[in-house]
């Protein structure tokens, strides 16, 4: 595994120069997690943030009443915890393992002093934290204005990347009911009756999606007045 080579494939890095990219690798930490372990609880003081090489994180809340709400499934690849290193320099939610996970963590105080004397990965940053914005501006929307069919098809649609016919969850049922903001009986239901409708077929946590045009329709149909 070549450090430098996995940096080049991180957006947030992306254009930097191989001595930049040592530079970055000189403070990354490699670590290793097993499935579940709690990498930050929110409130906690943020001292870096993360890259997941391999594996699975869920970023989420609790409730008052200990409800979980996933924010996000960071995927290989993903930096998560970025923002955090700004502002209070705390972490404003939870993050956990959902699989063993390779990851590298950069401390704030290094990772800022590069930030200070390289333009490059400023900009990335700026971009990355702006594609963070612009995804929580979409969740709020979704949840604002769709109810759960059209933002179950609009999941489904993203995750079949290339058109792919078939595409399985990365998360469990329960997990996606979570990040979709609802419950697993609701998303039961809400299967079933595209199932019923043609829309797609459900096999455990492989989806395969019969029509996407009409799948495309119900994703865009806002909740009735």
């Amino acid at each position: 595994m070549d450090p430098r080579a996995l940096l080049k494939n991180i957006p947030l890095f992306a254009g930097l120069s191989d001595p930049d990219l040592h530079e970055i690798q000189s403070i990354c930490r490699f670590r290793e997690h097993p499935r579940g372990d709690l990498l930050f609880s929110e409130g906690e003081k943020a001292h870096g943030f993360f890259i997941v090489l391999s594996g699975k994180v869920k970023v989420y809340k609790l409730s008052a009443e200990g409800k979980e709400r996933i924010l996000h499934v960071i995927q290989p690849g993903e930096t998560f915890a970025e923002a955090a290193i700004f502002g209070d320099g705390q972490f404003p939610a939870y993050a956990e393992t959902l699989q063993q996970s390779k990851l590298l963590f950069l401390p704030k105080d290094n990772f800022l002093n590069l930030l200070m004397n390289n333009g490059r990965i400023a900009v990335n940053m700026i971009a990355g934290l702006s594609k963070f914005l612009r995804q929580f501006t979409h969740q709020i929307e979704e949840l604002t204005f769709k109810d759960v069919p059209s933002r179950l098809a609009r999941y489904l649609l993203e995750i079949a990347t290339d058109n792919l016919a078939v595409v399985t969850l990365p998360i469990s049922k329960s997990q996606l009911a979570s990040n979709l903001g609802t419950v697993s009986e609701t998303l039961s239901r809400s299967l079933r009756k595209m199932s019923d409708e043609d829309l797609i077929r459900v096999r455990g946590k492989t989806v395969e999606i019969l029509d996407f045009e009409r799948l495309e329709d119900l994703a865009d149909k806002c909740k009735e007045a």
